[in-house]
């Protein structure tokens, strides 16, 4: 949360918050909508939420974005077409970007949704492979993402029109979900092993998070190996300070 105090999570469809050293969880208040999905994102200036959650009897599952205070309230649709997956809220409050199958079309794109209109703007127009994880970095010069274009899912960067799509890790993993730090100094990724399914982001799996530079030229590191995958660190959880991130682990306790 932007006071760095408490930590936002979902469970069964709904969201809750708990304080960073534990306790009793407390449930937000989300109206109507309660078939919430991993995909909720906090606007950079710490007053709104977008959530992704399902609506029955439409394509995909019906994922569909909302928006609502972060204090809690009655959502506003953002999306009328689905699947739709939120990622991303541009620094300066007036677009989100998704993930989401268009006209009639069975690849994910990336678009960009205005908050304004609900007016979609492709960012990427892909025919085959998968993109997904659009995220905006803190000074709003690009979104960040992965994509398959080479036979494994990989880090890239563009700018915020989809233009100069720029190819960031070159390695032997399948990458997804790049996040950047509060400060923009750094980025972390949830790194796969070379022999799952690119497209795919399957949970119970050996996965690495790892730590890459921005700033300065540098590899990735790894911060943390665990047992995971999908719903681990599908969207940003950094601290406000840069210092420390949140993720799901799907190992046991050690005792």
């Amino acid at each position: 949360m932007p006071d760095g105090k408490k930590l936002l999570f979902n469970e069964g469809g709904s969201l809750y918050t708990i304080p960073i050293e534990g306790g009793t969880p407390e449930k937000l208040n989300t109206g109507d909508v309660e078939k919430i999905n991993n995909d909720h994102i906090i606007s950079f200036n710490g007053k709104m939420l977008g959530i992704s959650s399902s609506r029955e009897g439409l394509p995909g599952g019906g994922s569909t974005v909302y928006t609502l205070p972060l204090s809690g309230g009655e959502p506003r649709l953002i999306t009328e077409g689905t699947p739709s997956y939120l990622h991303g809220w541009s620094p300066n409050g007036k677009d989100v970007a998704i993930v989401a199958k268009r006209n009639g079309s069975n690849i994910y794109n990336l678009y960009k949704v205005s908050l304004a209109d609900r007016m979609e703007s492709p960012l990427t127009t892909n025919t085959t492979g998968h993109v997904d994880g659009p995220e905006y970095s803190p000074d709003g010069k690009y979104i960040y993402y992965n994509a398959n274009a080479s036979g494994t899912m990989q880090i890239w960067r563009m700018k915020p029109d989809g233009s100069e799509k720029q190819q960031l890790t070159f390695d032997q993993y399948n990458n997804w979900f790049p996040h950047i730090s509060p400060d923009g100094k750094w980025m972390v990724t949830i790194s796969f092993p070379y022999d799952i399914d690119p497209s795919g982001h399957p949970a119970y799996k050996q996965v690495m998070l790892r730590l890459m530079p921005l700033t300065v030229p540098g590899a990735p590191k790894v911060i943390a190996y665990l047992y995971g995958g999908q719903g681990t660190i599908n969207v940003t959880s950094w601290s406000p300070d840069s210092k420390h991130l949140a993720f799901v682990s799907n190992s046991e306790p050690v005792k």
